[in-house]
């Protein structure tokens, strides 16, 4: 019984885990990433449509993304939503392929997007907060309710807070591999 509330912990920790990861992969860092244009949709056909969905991405040098669309007439539907994604990148095109050049950051914004990913990092550490609530209820209404007993309880309270500990130690260890990737010039 105990065990089935700390497996469900550890999936929520992962969970949270992975939705931070993948927050990150979104922040700009100066180098070309495709996961800047995870969330770009272009209106194709009547329906908004992931860019990935309607073009080939790729990173044609470290400071260089090109979007090759699958039908020439979505060049500029792809850089006006390119541009309406407020991205700080300015696309370019020359009727075929749009190509994307990520500028050099400056100092502050350094500072400004460490800023996000600290908050990016504290929601998962709030989520991860969220999930041991939930266990902490759980195991303590088992033991109200005599499923387990106390010494049952306190163990698995015990190793609860241990995986919490070492998950909000893993999301400070991933943000400060982040932050020390944003600043470095």
């Amino acid at each position: 019984m105990v065990n089935d509330v700390l497996s469900d912990l550890d999936s929520g920790i992962v969970k949270a885990q992975d939705a931070l990861k993948r927050e990150l992969a979104k922040v700009r860092t100066g180098r070309a990433n495709l996961a800047l244009l995870d969330g770009v949709r272009v209106e194709y056909y009547g329906t908004m449509t992931p860019l990935n969905q309607v073009a080939s991405l790729a990173v044609a040098d470290p400071r260089l993304i090109t979007v090759k669309p699958w039908e020439r007439k979505l060049c500029p539907e792809i850089e006006s939503a390119i541009r309406a994604a407020n991205l700080g990148l300015n696309p370019s095109s020359d009727g075929e392929i749009v190509r994307l050049p990520i500028p050099a950051l400056t100092t502050e914004r350094r500072k400004e997007l460490t800023k996000v990913v600290k908050r990016i990092g504290e929601d998962a550490k709030v989520a991860i907060r969220g999930v041991r609530r939930d266990t902490k209820e759980m195991l303590e209404s088992l033991a109200k309710d005599g499923d387990i007993s106390d010494d049952d309880s306190d163990v698995g309270l015990k190793k609860m807070q241990d995986a919490v500990d070492k998950a909000i130690a893993k999301v400070d260890e991933i943000i400060g591999k982040k932050e020390a990737e944003i600043m470095e010039v």
